[in-house]
């Protein structure tokens, strides 16, 4: 159940996501402009908060052995993490709270810096979040190399870097890959990347992601390929024999 869930959220995160920041904006507007109405409002927007906050934690857990094939790009990418889709919703309420009230101080005259300050430090992690969810997919595996992509930066490495990943001894379900260049000039980081030699792992098995890159690493001829269907079913299928 809770994997059906997670897969239509994922699915249709942007409508989600774009649901959770209207009923936010009207739990401001309740709440700067209507007292009374955001009192109403509170318990069920408290439990839905709480509901979604779980349903994260829980999704962090399902990490599944597979990519999404992107032919569009192309590419083969890890599966957008429906926890983080849940993580922003349940973020939306207290953010939305914040704002109503620092309007509600503002028509009253009585706002402090610390009240506005708090207020902005919340909406910029919001909007962090809103972004990186929206994005969805972070690691991908592309006919010139693996490219990694997160809200603040990126991580290109050629193929020809030659990564050498490394799944942590005794990790059960690892949230990094490392990786380790032969030809470290070749790798590309622009603005603040997630991390300088590592993958992350939050919505797919590590060691699926290890074993589909160490199969490119070693079969060339099969890189021109990648984004197609018939290269991931032929990708499964090799990684199935292994």
């Amino acid at each position: 159940m809770i994997s059906k869930v997670s897969a239509a959220a994922v699915r249709h995160r942007h409508v989600v996501l774009l649901l959770g920041l209207l009923v936010a904006g009207m739990n401001a507007a309740a709440v700067g402009f209507a007292p009374s109405l955001g009192q109403v409002l509170f318990p069920p927007l408290a439990l839905l908060t709480l509901a979604v906050l779980i349903l994260s934690i829980i999704a962090m857990g399902i990490r599944p052995g597979c990519f999404v094939v992107l032919p569009q790009v192309p590419a083969f990418a890890t599966p957008a993490p429906a926890w983080k889709v849940f993580f922003v919703l349940g973020f939306l309420g207290p953010a939305s709270a914040s704002v109503g009230a620092l309007v509600r101080s503002a028509r009253e005259g009585m706002v402090s810096a610390l009240d506005l300050g708090f207020t902005i430090s919340w909406l910029a992690l919001v909007a962090l979040l809103v972004v990186e969810a929206w994005r969805g997919h972070e690691v991908q595996l592309r006919p010139d190399g693996i490219r990694h992509r997160w809200v603040l930066g990126s991580l290109t490495v050629p193929w020809e870097a030659l990564p050498a990943v490394q799944v942590a001894p005794g990790a059960d379900r690892p949230w990094r890959l490392r990786m380790a260049f032969a030809e470290p000039l070749l790798v590309r980081r622009r603005g603040l990347p997630w991390s300088r030699n590592a993958l992350r792992t939050d919505s797919v098995d590590a060691r699926f992601l290890a074993a589909a890159i160490r199969h490119y690493v070693g079969h060339p001829e099969h890189r021109a390929a990648i984004g197609s269907q018939a290269e991931y079913r032929r990708l499964l299928t090799a990684l199935a024999a292994i």
